[in-house]
């Protein structure tokens, strides 16, 4: 993004254009895929505020919007042509606070529908001349948060497991919680239940109507597609049943069942799919109607409910 905004693309030798960034989320959103995007701060000529304003727009621009996030600053290391720039002192990496401070700045512009799934890499500090010098660099920049009275309201920090067990907490009152937004062509709904008081996050179903330039003949000729249910909490058996957890008590099948009245009576869906690449993680969640497809599960959405369901072959 930030070869766009600021530099030439052979500044950082990518190899590829953010137009062809831009057209690898929307092919891969309309097939169903979920979109992790690795971004990295502090790169030569950027500079705090630019990185602060390129974050922006890669969560508010429809052209990105991805379902999450990896945040790898710039590291220097041995051998490679940043590690020769940093040496003659062409390139400087931020101060630890400044790190610090940007990583906190960057983490409050995180939509809720958005998971942050890294926030550094795991590459031994022996071997890094320069860059990131704390291995907690996550919890520093929550801790600043603190101080700056933001938030970060990505899926992970709000999920129901994290919640017990940093913050002991557990969800009081929960609802559906829905949230809409235009993103890579699509109509993208994010359903959730919530504890919407302690914002705490139980279960998601991010749902796509599909754009008119979808490529995969399953999904054309208005589809709607589920391209993620999750329940979260600890992990309980499919075989077995614990009150005390949030697995297998339903959120699945309620957030299915609300997925299908989307596409059927907003969308004007024809179909519903789901992309999974284990069916067998996700066929006692969803109802029973659901049949396999080809590469993906497809069932019709009727306007009234009916016996026989069509599978595409």
């Amino acid at each position: 993004l930030s070869q766009r905004l600021f530099s030439p693309c052979s500044d950082f030798h990518r190899g590829h254009t953010v137009k062809a960034v831009c057209e690898s989320f929307h092919l891969a959103k309309d097939s169903g895929f979920k979109v992790v995007a690795h971004m990295m701060p502090d790169l030569p000529n950027v500079g705090l505020e630019r990185d602060i304003e390129q974050f922006t727009e890669f969560f508010e621009n429809p052209a990105f919007r991805p379902d999450g996030l990896k945040l790898y600053p710039t590291l220097v290391i041995r051998g490679t042509g940043l590690y020769e720039l940093w040496k003659s002192g062409r390139y400087k990496s931020y101060s630890p606070s400044d790190l610090v401070e940007l990583v906190a700045r960057i983490l409050a512009l995180v939509p809720p529908w958005t998971r942050v799934y890294r926030v550094q890499r795991d590459i031994p500090m022996p071997l890094v001349s320069s860059g990131v010098e704390h291995g907690n660099l996550r919890e520093l920049a929550l801790a600043r948060m603190k101080d700056l009275g933001t938030q970060c309201r990505d899926v992970r920090t709000r999920e129901v497991g994290i919640q017990e067990i940093h913050h002991k907490v557990r969800p009081y009152q929960v609802e559906l919680v829905r949230r809409d937004y235009v993103a890579n062509g699509g109509w993208e709904t994010f359903l959730s239940y919530e504890d919407p008081d302690q914002d705490i996050l139980i279960g998601l179903l991010r749902l796509r109507k599909c754009s008119e330039e979808t490529f995969r003949f399953e999904l054309g000729g208005g589809v709607s597609i589920v391209r993620e249910l999750h329940v979260y909490g600890s992990v309980v058996p499919v075989s077995s049943r614990d009150p005390t957890k949030f697995q297998h008590q339903g959120f699945g099948m309620l957030l299915m069942e609300e997925a299908e009245r989307i596409a059927r009576e907003e969308h004007g869906s024809g179909k519903i799919a789901v992309i999974s690449g284990n069916w067998g993680r996700v066929k006692f969640m969803i109802p029973s109607h659901f049949e396999l497809g080809t590469t993906v599960k497809t069932m019709l959405v009727p306007s009234c409910p009916v016996d026989d369901y069509y599978v595409q072959n």
